[in-house]
């Protein structure tokens, strides 16, 4: 079986630090390799693969602002289509644009939609509905006019994630600086609860960040550690008592949130979007609904088995499950 998978080329595959569809394209991309699938990733050229690298430009966009976004898109996505001919199926996992060529190939496109950005999008997945195949990163993240082929949760590389029981005292938030994430409120938790919170992730809001978060950072209580790259993330997750999650948007998936369990760290999450489906409430964390009950959770950690988080993370979370999701997946496509 010859793969393409398609990754995006806002950031290098995988990331330094930020880029979680890279990240996840990368993890279907090395362990459909594992398994003796003959792959060419589709990404950034300073990207890294054990398998054949395909790319048009040397860095990502994001790292090398001097490039337009949509011209190395353009670029991207037709180099890919121009080369479907050489491939038994294209995993897609750069939203939308690649569908718009998908009529004009004969290859099989499977898409896994990573959540979606607005609604005025949803006409393009209409479009090409019967003629593509929709995969899922959480059942919470379907829309009732699309068709799919199956619900596939993102799968993490658990060696990476070094379980810990025997955790620090601090909070932390981990993710975009930005409304969505709920910063703002991991603040509030913490302080509530008078306890410490390390904040890591790049401030992807300038104006929320000033705003709403440096006011607070005192460099005592309320900490922000800029973003954090693997070595530092597995450190301040297994760390952790415990990982806020007080989103303000049904979030697709939430990779912060799987990876804090895979190191045994419970997570305080607002009950949104995927959440119920990767948090067991009372038992991996907690579900809550506003800050007060999220205050409420921070007291009640040490009732939850650190260990159990882990198990449950490494059994649902794994790039192993998730890829064997995927392939079983693209034998259904090309049998039929």
């Amino acid at each position: 079986m010859k793969v393409a998978v398609l990754a995006p080329v806002a950031w290098r595959t995988p990331p330094r630090h930020y880029g979680p569809w890279e990240q996840v394209a990368s993890n279907i991309a090395e362990r459909l390799i594992k398994k003796g699938v003959d792959v060419t990733l589709f990404a950034t050229g300073d990207s890294i693969t054990a398998g054949k690298l395909d790319a048009v430009c040397a860095t990502g966009y994001e790292e090398d602002r001097t490039q337009d976004a949509k011209v190395l898109e353009c670029l991207h996505i037709s180099n890919v289509m121009e080369k479907a001919g050489e491939f038994d199926l294209i995993h897609n996992n750069f939203d939308f644009l690649p569908l718009t060529y998908s009529g004009l190939i004969a290859t099989p496109v499977i898409t896994t939609i990573h959540g979606f950005s607005s609604p005025c999008i949803i006409p393009v997945y209409k479009k090409y509905n019967a003629g593509t195949h929709y995969v899922s990163i959480s059942n919470a993240d379907r829309n009732a006019e699309l068709d799919y082929s199956g619900t596939v949760y993102n799968g993490l590389n658990t060696a990476d994630f070094a379980f810990n029981n025997q955790p620090d005292d601090y909070l932390l938030f981990f993710g975009r600086i930005h409304h969505d994430k709920g910063a703002a409120e991991a603040i509030e938790i913490a302080r509530k609860s008078k306890r410490r919170l390390l904040m890591a992730g790049i401030i992807q809001d300038e104006n929320y960040y000033r705003e709403k978060v440096e006011p607070y950072i005192d460099g005592e209580q309320i900490v922000y550690v800029g973003h954090a790259g693997p070595e530092q993330r597995n450190e301040l997750l297994g760390n952790a008592a415990a990982l806020l999650h007080p989103i303000n948007f049904n979030e697709p998936f939430g990779m912060s949130v799987a990876e804090a369990m895979l190191c045994g760290t419970p997570v305080i999450a607002f009950n949104r979007g995927s959440m119920p489906e990767l948090i067991k409430d009372q038992q991996t964390g907690f579900l809550v609904h506003n800050v007060e009950e999220a205050v409420e959770a921070v007291n009640q950690l040490a009732t939850i088995a650190r260990n159990e988080c882990h198990q449950w993370a490494s059994s649902q979370f794994s790039t192993e499950k998730m890829v064997d999701d995927y392939y079983a997946l693209y034998q259904q496509i090309l049998n039929r």
